[in-house]
Protein backbone atom coordinates (compact mmCIF):
# COMPACT_ATOMS: atom_id res chain seq x y z
CA UNK A 1 0.00 0.00 0.00
CA UNK A 2 1.03 3.46 -1.30
CA UNK A 3 1.61 5.91 1.78
CA UNK A 4 2.90 9.47 1.42
CA UNK A 5 3.62 11.36 4.98
CA UNK A 6 4.13 15.14 4.78
CA UNK A 7 5.80 17.33 7.30
CA UNK A 8 7.51 20.78 7.59
CA UNK A 9 4.77 23.43 7.16
CA UNK A 10 3.99 26.72 8.99
CA UNK A 11 3.79 30.02 9.34
CA UNK A 12 6.99 32.61 8.82
CA UNK A 13 7.30 36.03 8.10
CA UNK A 14 7.90 37.32 4.54
CA UNK A 15 11.82 36.57 3.82
CA UNK A 16 11.66 33.13 5.85
CA UNK A 17 12.53 29.65 4.62
CA UNK A 18 10.70 26.83 5.80
CA UNK A 19 11.35 22.94 4.40
CA UNK A 20 8.69 20.73 3.77
CA UNK A 21 9.50 16.60 3.84
CA UNK A 22 7.30 13.86 2.01
CA UNK A 23 8.33 10.53 2.72
CA UNK A 24 7.04 7.63 0.10
CA UNK A 25 6.53 4.30 0.71
CA UNK A 26 4.83 0.97 -0.59
CA UNK A 27 6.44 1.31 -3.89
CA UNK A 28 7.52 -1.74 -5.52
CA UNK A 29 10.78 0.02 -6.52
CA UNK A 30 12.55 3.84 -6.38
CA UNK A 31 12.36 5.08 -9.90
CA UNK A 32 8.86 6.89 -9.07
CA UNK A 33 7.98 10.49 -9.94
CA UNK A 34 7.33 12.46 -6.74
CA UNK A 35 6.26 16.35 -6.78
CA UNK A 36 5.05 19.24 -4.66
CA UNK A 37 1.85 21.23 -5.45
CA UNK A 38 0.24 23.85 -3.70
CA UNK A 39 -3.35 25.12 -3.67
CA UNK A 40 -4.43 28.61 -2.02
CA UNK A 41 -7.98 29.51 -1.41
CA UNK A 42 -10.06 30.19 -4.31
CA UNK A 43 -7.26 29.20 -6.95
CA UNK A 44 -6.37 26.08 -8.79
CA UNK A 45 -3.28 23.56 -7.79
CA UNK A 46 -0.52 24.28 -9.65
CA UNK A 47 3.07 22.17 -9.91
CA UNK A 48 5.23 23.68 -7.93
CA UNK A 49 8.80 21.36 -8.41
CA UNK A 50 8.71 18.05 -9.57
CA UNK A 51 11.13 15.41 -9.37
CA UNK A 52 10.52 12.68 -12.49
CA UNK A 53 11.66 8.79 -12.37
CA UNK A 54 15.27 9.78 -13.63
CA UNK A 55 15.97 12.66 -11.48
CA UNK A 56 15.31 15.53 -13.39
CA UNK A 57 13.39 18.39 -11.81
CA UNK A 58 11.85 21.52 -12.82
CA UNK A 59 10.52 24.09 -10.79
CA UNK A 60 7.36 27.03 -11.85
CA UNK A 61 8.93 30.35 -12.53
CA UNK A 62 7.09 31.67 -10.28
CA UNK A 63 9.54 30.06 -7.03
CA UNK A 64 12.63 29.52 -9.03
CA UNK A 65 16.08 30.37 -7.72
CA UNK A 66 13.97 30.69 -3.87
CA UNK A 67 12.91 27.03 -3.94
CA UNK A 68 14.69 23.69 -4.27
CA UNK A 69 13.99 20.42 -4.67
CA UNK A 70 15.70 17.34 -3.76
CA UNK A 71 15.32 13.45 -2.66
CA UNK A 72 16.98 10.40 -1.20
CA UNK A 73 16.04 7.00 -0.74
CA UNK A 74 15.97 3.35 -1.69
CA UNK A 75 13.27 1.48 -2.90
CA UNK A 76 11.81 0.76 0.57
CA UNK A 77 11.30 4.67 1.35
CA UNK A 78 11.84 7.67 -0.94
CA UNK A 79 11.68 11.27 0.54
CA UNK A 80 11.24 14.36 -1.12
CA UNK A 81 12.06 17.83 0.21
CA UNK A 82 11.36 21.27 -0.95
CA UNK A 83 13.83 23.72 0.57
CA UNK A 84 11.59 27.24 0.63
CA UNK A 85 14.17 30.23 0.84
CA UNK A 86 12.98 34.19 0.79
CA UNK A 87 9.21 32.88 1.42
CA UNK A 88 6.49 35.67 -0.18
CA UNK A 89 2.81 36.18 1.20
CA UNK A 90 1.79 34.63 -2.29
CA UNK A 91 3.83 31.32 -1.53
CA UNK A 92 0.80 30.81 1.29
CA UNK A 93 -1.26 27.74 0.13
CA UNK A 94 -1.54 24.14 0.87
CA UNK A 95 1.62 22.28 0.17
CA UNK A 96 0.75 18.59 -1.56
CA UNK A 97 3.14 15.90 -2.19
CA UNK A 98 2.07 13.43 -5.08
CA UNK A 99 4.12 10.78 -6.40
CA UNK A 100 3.76 8.36 -9.21
CA UNK A 101 5.47 4.91 -10.97
CA UNK A 102 6.09 4.99 -14.30
CA UNK A 103 8.97 6.33 -16.91
CA UNK A 104 10.26 9.46 -17.08
CA UNK A 105 8.12 11.85 -18.98
CA UNK A 106 5.08 9.64 -18.72
CA UNK A 107 4.66 9.31 -14.79
CA UNK A 108 1.30 10.03 -13.62
CA UNK A 109 0.84 11.62 -10.22
CA UNK A 110 -1.81 9.14 -9.15
CA UNK A 111 -0.91 9.13 -5.19
CA UNK A 112 -1.03 12.66 -3.12
CA UNK A 113 -0.09 13.21 0.53
CA UNK A 114 -2.75 14.90 3.14
CA UNK A 115 -1.34 18.24 2.68
CA UNK A 116 0.59 20.84 5.02
CA UNK A 117 -0.23 24.68 5.47
CA UNK A 118 1.88 26.76 4.54
CA UNK A 119 1.18 30.75 5.78
CA UNK A 120 3.84 33.84 4.80
CA UNK A 121 2.70 36.98 6.98
CA UNK A 122 3.82 40.16 4.99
Amino acid sequence: QVQLVESGGGSVQAGGSLRLSCTASGYASSRICMGWFRQAPGKGREGVALSDVDGVTTTADSVKGRFTISRSGDSAETTLYLQMNNLKPEDSATYYCAAGAGVPRNCPYLNWGQGTQVTVSS
